[in-house]
């Protein structure tokens, strides 16, 4: 496999996931640049480092980039654990669900939600966005938008990777 397969694989993922390049260079640490360079084939080097960041944030394994591995898992179910691990109240999937679908912070729930915007490892939330929009089944790209409501709503301190 060559950078040029890889940001095929890429450019596919990022579109299902309707993700823009910025928005997917900020979630893997990179420049919107680099992605771009990426995608088109152009990009002389990438370190591995780099290259296994920008996979894990889209799901994808290696060798070869697949999803295989994250349909599997429960995106929304472990969100939701992770967003109630320091609280009293639990965050359901449910309710997380609801949350991402309306843009619409649950009641009693502001400091789970925070928490998952601000702590949730960036591979659970892609998961538990990408799960929502199936199970809504509407475009990723709409669930994204609820995150960006959501973020000024609850003031969370990753916003820059919401927007």
């Amino acid at each position: 496999m060559n950078l040029y397969e890889v940001g095929k694989a890429v450019r596919v993922r990022r579109l299902a996931l309707g993700l823009t390049q910025l928005r997917l260079a900020r979630l893997a640490g990179l420049s919107r640049q680099t992605v771009q360079q990426l995608e088109a084939g152009t990009i002389a080097d990438l370190s591995f480092g780099r290259v296994v960041k920008l996979l894990g944030v889209l799901g994808l394994s290696f060798t070869p980039p697949t999803i295989q591995a994250r349909e599997k898992k429960r995106g929304l179910w472990m969100a939701a654990k992770n967003a109630s691990v320091s609280y009293k109240g639990e965050l359901t999937s449910e309710q997380l669900r609801q949350a991402l679908a309306t843009g619409q912070v649950p009641t009693n729930h502001q400091s789970q939600l925070l928490h998952f915007l601000d702590e949730t490892p960036l591979q659970v939330v892609v998961m538990a966005i990408e799960e929502t929009a199936h199970l809504e089944a509407v475009p990723p790209a709409h669930i994204w938008a609820r995150v960006a409501q959501l973020t000024r709503q609850v003031g969370s301190v990753r916003s820059n990777l919401w927007l």
